[in-house]
């Protein structure tokens, strides 16, 4: 499935310990220069929200999304609220980035289960729409986030009810894109979102990933593609030392296979476990015992180069030009670059062109 052309996101991310200064220049070069979308995200410090506020306000065409919410950070209730308060100020510009997180950061920061994701998920988004829609007020008798709140459950006082937003939508309906990796929640984002947000993706496996999403898009009567969006995270770095690229960006990868997660449960590393009939399993395994043993550079130089050209757009310009018509060919729409605006520039000339 062809999508062309390419759009281009900004992918700011969360911050490390404080913002980055000059982002907000950042910011308005990417939207002279023809930025579609920016993103935020979060995951225990910063959150997504509040900098989309604030680098709205100074622009004027991108698109305002999250890669991602963490789900667990808010009830679906005041996640809604949220959105449409910041698509009103924005006059209809945000898309709605949602994700559950992993175990760690659910149960370790925001204090709540992380059992039953996808049912969770489902949950989430149907109370959104609801908020949204305005039809009747929110109800909803799912077991994660039961509207009202039961009568006899703990520490209930009995008197909830059924409310409707006061505040009505934008004219402008916000899109959900859903952060999912496994097939369930590949298909659960062709069910009921609007978009997938693929942080780890190859071009090369479009086919299966498509085949995944179109199962649950099949559940509902007359959704398809032409409504559909991929945003994918592809790091792009022109560089005419494909080696000294790949080398700098190998300690991401070894970070999200080998520490983003418990060793038994860590969802980006089946990502690349499963990548190319199972081509990296061996490698995988290898990068997390060596990051988990705190071996993390022995980690990084672990990662093969091919999984690094795999998922990322490095080399020449016009490498990266020819390599990104394997994006083009596949279900990603828009690719979100990140990193210092040094490194973004040039990388968006060749990609723009």
């Amino acid at each position: 499935m062809a999508r062309e052309p390419l759009k281009l996101g900004l992918q700011l991310g969360y911050w490390g310990r404080g913002p980055v200064p000059g982002t907000l220049d950042t910011v308005l070069a990417a939207e002279a220069m023809g930025f579609d979308s920016l993103w935020t995200a979060e995951a225990w410090g910063s959150d997504a929200l509040t900098p989309l506020a604030w680098y709205g306000s100074h622009t004027t065409t991108m698109k305002l999304g999250q890669s991602i919410i963490q789900m667990s950070a808010r009830t679906p209730t005041a996640t809604a609220m949220a959105l449409n308060t910041l698509n009103h100020l924005t006059d209809g510009r945000v898309i709605g980035g949602l994700g559950v997180s992993g175990p760690q950061v659910v149960e370790g920061w925001y204090g709540q289960p992380f059992s039953k994701p996808l049912a969770r998920t489902r949950e989430y988004i149907d109370i959104m729409q609801q908020v949204w829609a305005r039809d009747e007020p929110v109800v909803s008798d799912g077991p994660h986030y039961p509207l009202p709140y039961p009568a006899d459950g703990p520490g209930s006082v009995g008197k909830g009810k059924p409310l409707k937003s006061i505040t009505h939508p934008h004219p402008s309906p916000i899109p959900i894109y859903l952060a999912a990796e496994g097939p369930k929640n590949l298909a659960l984002a062709g069910e009921k979102a609007d978009g997938w947000l693929p942080i780890w993706m190859s071009p090369d496996e479009s086919d299966w990933y498509e085949t995944q999403i179109q199962s649950g898009m099949d559940k509902v009567d007359g959704k398809g593609w032409d409504d559909f969006g991929v945003a994918a995270v592809v790091p792009t770095f022109v560089h005419d030392d494909v080696d000294q690229a790949i080398d700098m960006l190998r300690p991401n990868y070894a970070l999200y296979i080998g520490g983003m997660g418990a060793r038994d449960e860590n969802y980006h590393y089946e990502v690349f476990a499963r990548m190319n009939d199972g081509r990296y399993e061996g490698d995988c395994a290898t990068i997390q015992d060596l990051y988990l043993e705190g071996r993390k550079d022995e980690a990084a130089a672990s990662v093969p180069a091919s999984l690094v050209d795999d998922v990322a757009l490095v080399g020449s310009a016009d490498r990266i030009r020819d390599r990104a018509q394997r994006w083009e060919e596949s279900i990603v729409d828009t690719l979100l670059l990140g990193g210092p605006w040094e490194i973004i520039e040039p990388a968006a000339r060749v990609l723009l062109a």
